[in-house]
Formats: C-alpha cells, structure tokens, sequence
C-alpha cells in the first residue's frame, strides 16, 4: 500500500477548508467533483482517489475554473493534486477497488454491525436528527450521548481548542455534561430511531446515582429498542462529586454499578472507563467481575487548555471563571493506544469486546486500534470538525487496505498488533545502529536536520558546500530526530545497521 507521505497527502493540500458545497465542484465543468478528491487526500485515502477518477486525465485541457472558484482562490492546487493522483499514485495501485463493503462486516458483542465504525457518547449523538444522518450518511450505529436523571444545565462556551502550526485542530477541550433531554424524551428518540433503521445498532450510554438508578436505566433503554447498554464511567466535567470519572477510578464502584446494569437487563452492557488513571488494568477487571460484555475506553482527559495572559482565566472562559475539562482529539491518540494495548492483552486476551476511542480521524487512526485490540471504533472530535461525511473515507480506505492485505474480514486484524508491545523498555535490542539516509533529490537544503542534532542530538549531521547533510558515522546514534524533523520527508531510516562499540 502506498505510503501516502511518500507520495502526496495532506500537507500538499493544507489550505484546502474541506466547504460544504464545495464551490470548486461547482466550477469544475468536467464533473470530476475535486472536493471529494481533496477530502479523500485529506483523510489518507489517495489510493482510493486515484482508483475513483475516470481513465482519461480531464485536467490537461482544463483551465481550472475549480481553483478561480475555491473560496481561497490560487492557495489550494487542485489541479496539480489532481494530476499527481493520475501520474504518482495511480501507477503504483496493485489492487483495484473493492466491489463492496462485506470485508467490513463485523459485530458489537455479538449484536451484527455492518462496518466497525460508530459515533461516541457526545454531542454528534444527541438527538434522533442527528443519528438518523449519520446513518443515512453510513455509520454503523451510534452510542448515544449519556443519558441521565440529572439536572443538566450546560456553561457557555464549553469548547477550547489548540491549534497546530497550519492553524488546523489537534487538541479539543470541552466542559459539556451529559444529554439535557428527560428520560422519556431520550427513549422516544430510541423508538423512533429502532423502527426507522432496524439495521443499525444503538448503544445506550447511561449515568445513574445509586445501584437502583443503574438498572432502571439499563432496563428502560432496553425496553425502549437499544441494543446494548455503555456505562459511562469516565465523564471529566460533573457538576456533582461522585459521578463519571469519579466512579471510573475507583474498581469497587465499577464492579458494584455494573452488576446492577447487568442484573436489570438482557442485552450486552459495556464500562466505558476513565483514562484519569495510571493504568486501565484494575477498573476493566473490576467491570468484568460485575459481568460486563465488554469494556468502551477511552474518555477524554482532565485538562487546561491554555491561559489568557491579559485575564489571566483558562479556556474556555465562563464570564471570568474556568474549570479542568476533557482533552480530545488526534493529539490524545498516543495515549489512547497505550490504554487500549493494556486491554487488549488483558481482558482482550479473554475474548471480551473493546470498543475503541481517542483521536481517531482517519483510517489509519483506525486501525491502528483495531491492531491492538479494539474490536469497534467510535469517533467524535473529527466528526465535530469534519462531519459525518468522514465515514466514506474511513469505510473506503479500511475496505481496500484489508484488501490489498488479504483479509477476508476486518476481524482477522484485530489484535495483530500486541505481540510487539511491551510495558517496559528492558525487551528492547540495544547492540546496533540503524543510520539514517537522506533523499538528496528531494532535499531543499533547509539544514533542519543538522540544526537538530546539532543541538538536541548528537553533533553528527552537518551540511557541506552544496547545503546538503552529512553524516559522522562515529558520532551517530541511531536515534532518528533528523527523520522526524525533516520537512520535506527527505530523511529516512536506512538499511545498514552497525554493530555498537561498547
């Protein structure tokens, strides 16, 4: 599978604002469609854009009225992506498009789901319109957001968010609660969504004050169409001590509240566990003990998001005043992954269904935590930016890569990936070197690389005559900050390894 850092991906693109109703369609009189090209490039998903597009390149000829229309005209190069697409990627495609989704195909506790993907407890889950949408637009199911006997009142603003260098999203913090809609009002909604899309699959996320609340709940969601039932263990942003998260850290309350859960109904029930702990281990047992089917992780992280030096209050900012809030997005993907790897060899082991989370936005994301035991996928943050329209992409790329590998179904993944996990360091092989190689055709000369490991490694890049990088063998280490720095991708991990003088 094409590397899409090798060849073309988002960073080519970065100026490209993803509209609705994209105003470059409008302009494109060969009805290529380019926005849904771009979002494709976006997403990681270049291979299946250079499959979809017709045998004849329309561009040659074309005056690329799309970019004269694009709502930055002359920053996003439509045409050039384009044509990279037909004349870089597209030769190097082995494996033509799937002719359906059936590799997709897989299940939720047992309950069939027709691909892995579903939107999590949050705001993209909060009322019938919203999850009739994401149906029709193709997601497999929704765990709706929590619903509670709370008095729900929310702050305004709830969001805050930091940004990285291009001025996209990586990091997203919010201080919303739980659903602000009565129990009769959540499990009408249930109905209407069971009757009208019999194929999809709703879990219920629920939030109770005592063990009596945890099975009404349970059992009203039940009666009311869910197919299974997500105990939100793992809220950071309770009003009240003693709910969410506060619940999720401690093992004794996780079993109690779910046995209660399960007691009161029939249908699968899943902890959804706080990742505001050192490790998911004991919480996930405890859940286990109470009879739960399977564990949902992670929650967002309690965090601040930035200070206002003039105010001097954190983000967001609530007429003066701010509180610690949970932290998502791709940028909490890392930690996610670690948490899911520690259950996936655990109750994973077992054969108890993870139902993955944290930062996912593409494919990619994706199955990156299928390979380390999720079983399910839910998304939220790149939904809040994006749009239920990512679920082509994540559907189109998934698809062709299981594929391309061989796999019958998107089951046959799960899991590969925690063989090669250790908690510790001390498994590691420490006796050679792995160089690193530099691409001079595609190095610019920008001394990047030399600058950081001049000063944050180990003194043995530097650039000669015609700027471009030299390695001192005897003083390198192998540790690869030049790979990471390089803007261009011009810095690779070579193939000789050398044996460590000790």
């Amino acid at each position: 599978m094409i590397q899409s850092t090798a060849v073309i991906s988002r960073a080519d693109m970065i100026r490209c604002a993803l509209c609705l109703e994209a105003p470059c369609d409008a302009g494109c009189a060969k009805g290529l469609g380019p926005s849904g090209l771009l979002r494709r490039v976006w997403f990681s998903n270049e291979q299946t854009a250079a499959l979809s597009l017709p045998e004849e390149n329309p561009c040659l000829t074309c005056r690329a009225k799309c970019e004269e229309k694009c709502v930055r005209p002359g920053e996003v190069p439509i045409r050039e992506t384009i044509n990279r697409l037909y004349y870089q990627v597209r030769p190097e495609c082995e494996t033509p498009l799937p002719e359906d989704e059936a590799r997709l195909a897989c299940d939720l506790c047992g309950i069939p789901m027709e691909n892995p993907f579903m939107l999590s407890s949050s705001v993209v889950a909060s009322t019938y319109d919203m999850c009739a949408r994401a149906f029709e637009a193709g997601w497999a199911g929704v765990c709706f957001k929590t619903i509670c006997s709370l008095d729900i009142r929310e702050a305004s603003p709830r969001f805050s968010a930091i940004r990285g260098s291009d001025g996209g999203i990586i990091g997203f913090k919010n201080i919303e609660q739980l659903s602000d809609h009565s129990v009769a009002e959540n499990m009408e909604i249930f109905r209407r969504l069971k009757q009208n899309y019999p194929g999809k699959v709703i879990l219920a996320s629920i939030m109770g004050k005592d063990e009596e609340e945890w099975g009404e709940l349970a059992r009203e969601c039940e009666a009311n169409g869910a197919d299974a039932v997500e105990l939100n263990f793992s809220c950071p942003n309770m009003m009240e001590e003693g709910f969410g998260s506060d619940i999720g850290q401690i093992p004794e309350l996780v079993e109690r509240y779910t046995a209660a859960a399960k007691r009161a109904c029939g249908i699968p029930v899943l902890a959804k566990l706080t990742p505001n702990v050192d490790r998911m281990g004991p919480a996930a047992e405890a859940a286990i003990r109470g009879g739960a089917d399977g564990i949902a992780a992670i929650n967002t992280i309690k965090s601040i998001v930035g200070v206002n030096i003039h105010t001097y209050v954190t983000a967001p900012a609530v007429h003066g005043r701010s509180a610690v809030g949970g932290y998502s997005g791709n940028a909490v993907k890392p930690i996610a992954l670690r948490f899911i790897a520690e259950l996936g060899q655990g109750i994973g082991a077992r054969g108890k269904h993870i139902s993955a989370m944290g930062g996912i936005e593409t494919w990619r994301d994706a199955l990156e935590f299928l390979l380390l035991g999720g079983g399910t996928i839910q998304v939220t943050t790149a939904v809040m930016q994006y749009g239920y329209r990512i679920i082509d992409d994540l559907k189109a790329g998934l698809n062709l890569y299981l594929k391309e590998k061989g796999f019958s179904n998107v089951r046959e993944v799960i899991g590969l990936g925690l063989d090669t996990v250790s908690g510790t360091t001390d498994v590691l092989e420490r006796g050679t070197v792995i160089y690193p190689q530099f691409e001079t055709e595609r190095c610019i000369g920008c001394g990047r690389c030399a600058i950081s490991c001049m000063d944050g490694g180990h003194q043995a890049i530097r650039l000669d005559e015609s700027r471009r990088p030299k390695l001192n063998g005897a003083k390198c280490v192998g540790c690869h900050l030049c790979v990471l720095v390089c803007p261009q991708g011009a810095v690779v991990p070579g193939t000789k390894r050398v044996v460590k003088r000790f």
